[in-house]
């Protein structure tokens, strides 16, 4: 029987010894990569259904590697890949040509092809290896080649793994993904090889950054299109995040090794009042929503007062409730992270979108499902960390969280 017990072995400590200090980038150049944030809603509905079907992915993977059999590719459900997405425009190919790029860190291979077209230039090798991913809520498939790839003009990349896509479902409007989750999400991806480096791995490896690790800062918007993101290789931007970070151990997997997600460990509560006990899950930012199991969702709703809305599938408050929002606490290696209640609803502004009401009041916090289903209870996704400076740093096998500017803003 697949027990979370015998899966999981948990470490969740604040460093501040028997790890490097992470390098604070305050010079010029900064080695970052601007990223765009898109829409792409259906309806509310949709974004849950997404979400979820994203998650039970990473749980058939983790449930599979727990029992030592390999990761099988699915079918993936009929719904967009990506509901909110960060894209960077990335180079390819000796000519340099652009794709655009979702950037994930709950997967870790680079593709391109679902949209544009990749041609080999002088830098590309046909390895003739087959490659495949499912993300759940999409997929892809094609061949690897091994080629230039450019984030910036001081991010170049020789010799980086790619997928080049003779199919993919789910990526309508976009050509790929970038994915800088951990290295072992590559494992049984590509043909005839165990794992294949990361772009951040390669970027380490080949001395352009200074330690492996990149950072993401987001900003809250209320607007369909903004370029409102940054990713930050081989350090952490000042300019981008208030007070200290807060490090934490991912969390370490039996069997087979850790570092599969970004995995940590929390409790929250709302004011005063316990949501979710000290448990385990991920931050991602390709998961749209905050989504707590059952017990936590069930909490959450009593505490606000709110109902579950029947055209957007997401929980809605009065007027009156939403003034008396307390906040939503995230306690993280022994430092508060609070959404404050602003920060806890959908941008009101985007509400048609999501076949919701104009001035109707939406919640941010999603239900993931029976409490205890494993290997974890929550997802913080790119609700939360539109709000937090967020650290994914392979080299001390640690996730870093920060308040911003932002944090506090009353964008919604």
């Amino acid at each position: 029987m697949f027990s979370v017990i015998s899966l999981l072995t948990f470490v969740t400590l604040a460093l501040g010894v028997a790890t490097s200090p992470v390098v604070v980038v305050d010079r010029s150049p900064i080695l970052s990569l601007p990223l765009k944030r898109v829409n792409n809603f259906t309806s509310g509905h949709d974004i849950l259904a997404r979400d979820l079907a994203r998650v039970q992915r990473f749980r058939d993977r983790a449930k599979a590697r727990a029992t030592g059999q390999p990761v099988k590719r699915q079918s993936s459900e009929p719904v967009s890949n990506q509901v909110v997405s960060y894209i960077a425009s990335v180079g390819v190919g000796a000519s340099d040509s652009q794709f655009q790029l979702i950037v994930d860190t709950g997967s870790s291979n680079t593709w391109v092809g679902a949209t544009k077209r990749y041609t080999a230039t002088s830098t590309s090798t046909d390895t003739e290896d087959a490659v495949s991913v499912s993300y759940g809520s999409g997929d892809f498939s094609g061949t690897e080649f091994i080629d230039r790839v450019t984030l910036s003009s001081s991010l170049v990349i020789n010799q980086q793994s790619i997928g080049v896509a003779s199919s993919s479902e789910g990526f309508e409007g976009v050509d790929g993904i970038l994915g800088i989750g951990p290295v072992d999400l590559t494992e049984d991806t590509v043909e005839n090889v165990n794992t294949v480096p990361t772009v951040t791995d390669n970027l380490f490896a080949q001395g352009t950054i200074a330690q492996n690790l990149v950072a993401v800062s987001f900003a809250p918007t209320d607007a369909e299109v903004d370029n409102n993101g940054e990713l930050t290789f081989g350090g952490t931007d000042s300019t981008k995040f208030t007070g200290e970070i807060t490090f934490v151990m991912i969390l370490t997997l039996c069997r087979p090794r850790n570092g599969d997600f970004w995995g940590i460990t929390q409790t929250v509560t709302y004011g005063s009042t316990s949501i979710l006990g000290n448990t385990d899950g991920i931050v991602d930012t390709g998961t749209t929503l905050i989504l707590f199991d059952q017990t936590a969702f069930n909490a959450y709703t009593r505490a606000t007062g709110a109902v579950l809305d029947n055209n957007t599938g997401l929980l809605r408050v009065t007027t009156a409730q939403f003034n008396a929002l307390q906040n939503l606490n995230f306690n993280i290696g022994g430092t508060t992270f609070s959404l404050t209640p602003n920060a806890q609803i959908f941008p009101r502004s985007l509400n048609t979108l999501i076949g919701g009401v104009a001035n109707d009041i939406y919640l941010i916090v999603g239900n993931l499902g029976p409490s205890g289903e494993e290997p974890f209870n929550f997802v913080n996704g790119y609700a939360f960390l539109e709000r937090f400076y967020s650290v994914f740093d392979t080299g001390n096998n640690r996730v870093g969280i920060a308040t911003t500017p932002n944090t506090n803003a009353e964008t919604n």
